[in-house]
């Protein structure tokens, strides 16, 4: 069996024309040479492509590469990380349904749960991340989805993977884990027994931040009923951005082995920096996880959530300093991120509905790139030097 970097390069590739990079099959249609064709393709006697929206080459050869990777039978790839959890959830639910959530999910994976399926009639139980024998309390005869993140966004808290296969598989659910954090060099939930794996492509298999792009990844009979409602909904990755993707992906390895090792640097340091209260990270002894993490995780990660002392004024005072790290949202590529979930990704909340979520104004998440980690401490450093010498 090939190990990771090997897959990372050369899994899937689909290199006609002798190439050594698969190329970019720009055409929305196919055509069939003759009517015998046609016929056997209908019939299931013959592989020919069909049309954009049901498959291309490029986009198959980025797929199979990705299914490698977390050691899956079949990859499906959507426009969007949210359209590839949407497209799941839907494919799988209908009326009186009802799905699991954890509580510390994406937080527009919670709004789907909150304002899209209440549309459909579908029932929904959030529980909290930890409270394994509340999702077992939870659990009816019309339960189809227990869905779940790990690492979390943004304090990184990590679910027990095995565990939520044992009571998926107990209890005929469909497993389903967010595993964009944790991306297929630091952890493998299949291995784990979990039905169903979901990425935001656009972040660490990407890896470049220059495209947007989901994956789902599982056994081909759970991927069937998702591949039959893509077909009618669409929400397909372009050609182009399949091509990104899979040269984003060769390099995944030694990209996410130099962020484990800067995330785990950096995350030290803040610890003991006056400046800062608390530090979240799962590499760290302090962090609630440590242990689970250690146990079923290979690194943990390029994110780093922590909060600074002080209040609003001090945090934007921090973000307002920083010469190397830019303020943005997202993650996974070889710039270092820097974002204040309050102000970026909670806007719409009111400052009291954030805090009960524990989206504090003193929250920063850092997600870290591919620069020195020297310049990215030292520039972290001023930044809260600065903030400090004036509180």
């Amino acid at each position: 069996m090939r190990k990771l970097d090997s897959i990372s390069v050369h899994g899937g590739e689909n290199r006609v024309f002798d190439s050594v990079t698969t190329p970019i099959v720009q055409t929305s249609t196919y055509f069939f040479k003759n009517t015998n064709d046609l016929k056997k393709f209908i019939e299931g006697k013959h592989h020919h492509y069909e049309y954009g929206r049901y498959n291309n080459p490029t986009r198959e050869a980025a797929e199979k590469k990705i299914a490698e990777l977390e050691g899956g039978e079949e990859c499906l790839l959507f426009d969007s990380g949210m359209s590839a959890i949407a497209n799941t959830i839907l494919a799988y639910m209908k009326s009186r349904d009802h799905i699991i959530l954890t509580d510390d999910c994406y937080r527009q994976t919670m709004q789907i749960a909150e304002v899209i399926l209440p549309k459909f009639n579908i029932d929904v139980s959030i529980i909290h991340i930890r409270d394994y024998e509340g999702i077992k309390k939870a659990i009816n005869q019309n339960t189809k989805i227990l869905f779940s993140e790990s690492p979390t966004n943004p304090y990184l808290n990590i679910m027990d993977i095995g565990q939520i296969a044992e009571i998926g598989g107990a209890n005929n659910i469909i497993t389903v884990i967010d595993s964009t954090f944790g991306t297929p060099y630091n952890q493998k939930p299949l291995d784990y027994g979990i039905d169903i794996v979901i990425h935001s492509a656009t972040k660490y298999l990407g890896g470049h931040n220059d495209l947007v792009a989901g994956a789902v990844i599982g056994k081909k009979e759970l991927i069937a009923p998702i591949r039959e409602y893509q077909r009618i909904v669409g929400g397909i990755p372009d050609p182009h951005t399949c091509y990104l993707l899979i040269r984003g992906i060769k390099t995944l390895g030694i990209r996410i082995e130099r962020v484990n090792k800067s995330a785990q640097k950096i995350a030290e340091f803040l610890e003991n920096h006056p400046m800062v209260r608390r530090v979240y990270y799962p590499g760290l002894k302090s962090h609630q996880d440590y242990n689970l993490a250690q146990k079923q995780m290979r690194g943990f990660g390029g994110v780093v959530t922590f909060e600074l002392k002080g209040g609003l004024e001090e945090t934007e005072r921090f973000l307002n300093n920083l010469k190397i790290c830019l303020l943005a949202p997202s993650l996974g590529g070889p710039e270092t991120l820097v974002t204040h979930p309050a102000s970026m990704s909670y806007y719409t909340a009111t400052r009291e509905e954030r805090i009960k979520q524990g989206i504090l104004d003193e929250l920063i998440r850092i997600a870290v790139g591919l620069e020195d980690i020297e310049d990215i401490i030292k520039d972290i450093n001023q930044a809260l030097n600065k903030c400090y010498k004036k509180m």
